[in-house]
């Protein structure tokens, strides 16, 4: 009985240090798997429609960004979009769900802060998708390159030592 006792004030216990203030932080780090790592090239392959899952996508990728750039390792990041987020990456509004408008003025600018950012090398947009969602490239964001292909650009990526991440 006691010993069953003390098994469990030591897992209340444990539980309690891990829910600590901070306690989550402290552990938060990739040392181990970074050990020895200086660079890390990432080609992200963006198709997600939806505003707030876009939104969230691209700070998830910055978070991953800066943590690794502060965890002393270069990223070189390349993001590409293609399918439904075509729509929710350019100027003209029209193609954009009227309750995506606001959003997509929120992922504009966060594009804008990325196309700045250290370690993220280029934002494309494929032309292909751009025909296929009826837009136009002229409507593009400024701070993405439309290009012709992004499967073939993923795939020349990877061919360059790129890891491909669909989130």
């Amino acid at each position: 009985m006691i010993r069953r006792i003390a098994v469990s004030a030591i897992a209340v216990i444990a539980v309690a240090a891990l829910n600590a203030p901070g306690a989550a932080q402290a552990q938060a780090d990739d040392r181990t798997v970074l050990s020895g790592v200086k660079e890390l090239k990432v080609a992200f392959d963006i198709v997600e429609g939806d505003a707030k899952g876009l939104l969230n996508r691209l700070n998830v990728i910055d978070e991953t960004r800066a943590s690794l750039i502060k965890q002393g390792v270069t990223p070189q990041f390349v993001i590409a979009f293609r399918g439904p987020a075509t729509k929710l990456v350019q100027t003209d509004m029209s193609k954009v769900k009227p309750e995506d408008r606001e959003l997509a003025g929120k992922i504009a600018a966060r594009i804008g802060e990325l196309s700045k950012a250290p370690g993220v090398n280029g934002i494309e947009q494929c032309s292909v998708a751009i025909r296929q969602q009826e837009t136009k490239a002229e409507n593009v964001l400024p701070e993405i390159k439309v290009i012709g292909n992004s499967w073939i650009s993923l795939m020349a990526y990877q061919s360059k030592g790129y890891a491909y991440i669909q989130p």
